[in-house]
């Protein structure tokens, strides 16, 4: 073959390629980064009535049943970031450099789990592994319940905020009818349940209020412990004034509504 035919092979392979990816780009097929947050076919549906539902059982497995493959999506996607952070981990014991988009994810990750940029990458690493990991499901869902009513305050209801966050700019959210004077946030209007549910794991995982909760989490694992709701529990009580109270009704939930959250 002529070495100008054989160019031309090569300018038209390229060509096609790069009409690929482009159309896989505009058309959402796409290969998903691992950066990619994830959101569950739910995730903008409209928020169900609970209060319309008048048997206490119903409303709770209701309540589950609607937040739960949420949860569990959001820890999957944990997780595969944990993994992701372990296997750069090993790459940079065993002497390998990284490559210029595992920089750009490990760059990315450590401005979304506030850790110091300027440190070197593998004690980034080491201080993400702390941060990146899971809530158990029975934890999530009983804040949710709490700080929801159920799933029946307006705030869940209109902006899939079950979790009481608060945001600080003028139109972010709802105007809290109880709101002190002289305050200015507003609880935090979500456009749909992955993104709320998101943000809400992320606070856990990187707020200075909840260091305890990690210190413990990193406890049982360190142990080969399960990771449970009782004793991550421990460590939220910085998330409501009433503190050790809080925490204890937290526990009490988690005790009395187990065997829904299990059915």
């Amino acid at each position: 073959m002529h070495k100008r035919e054989t160019s031309k092979i090569i300018l038209i392979a390229v060509a096609v390629m790069a009409i690929t990816v482009v159309l896989a780009w505009m058309t959402g097929t796409r290969e998903p980064d691992i950066l990619d947050v994830p959101e569950t076919e739910q995730a903008e549906q409209p928020v169900p009535d609970f209060a319309a539902v008048e048997d206490t059982k119903a409303r709770k497995q209701a309540f589950f049943a609607y937040l739960k493959p949420e949860v569990e999506k959001q820890n999957d996607y944990l997780l595969s970031l944990r993994h992701y952070l372990q296997t750069l981990q090993r790459q940079l014991t065993a002497g390998n450099t990284l490559t210029e988009d595992d920089n750009e994810r490990l760059e990315w990750l450590a401005e979304e789990y506030r850790v110091d940029q300027n440190m070197p990458a593998d004690k980034q690493i080491k201080q993400m592994l702390n941060k990146v990991d899971i809530l158990p499901v029975e934890l999530v869902l009983m804040q949710a319940a709490n700080e929801s009513a159920w799933g029946t305050s307006r705030f869940a209801q209109q902006g899939y905020n079950f979790f009481g966050l608060w945001c600080y700019q003028k139109g972010c959210g709802f105007v809290p009818s109880r709101r002190s004077s002289g305050a200015s946030h507003e609880v935090a209007r979500f456009d749909n349940l992955s993104r709320a549910t998101y943000t809400y794991m992320r606070n856990i995982n990187r707020h200075d209020a909840y260091r305890e909760l990690r210190h413990i989490r990193a406890s049982l694992r360190r142990a080969q412990l399960p990771v449970t709701g009782l004793a991550l529990a421990e460590g939220l009580m910085n998330y409501s004034e009433r503190g050790a109270a809080y925490v204890n009704e937290l526990q009490n939930m988690i005790r009395y509504n187990k065997r829904f959250i299990t059915e």
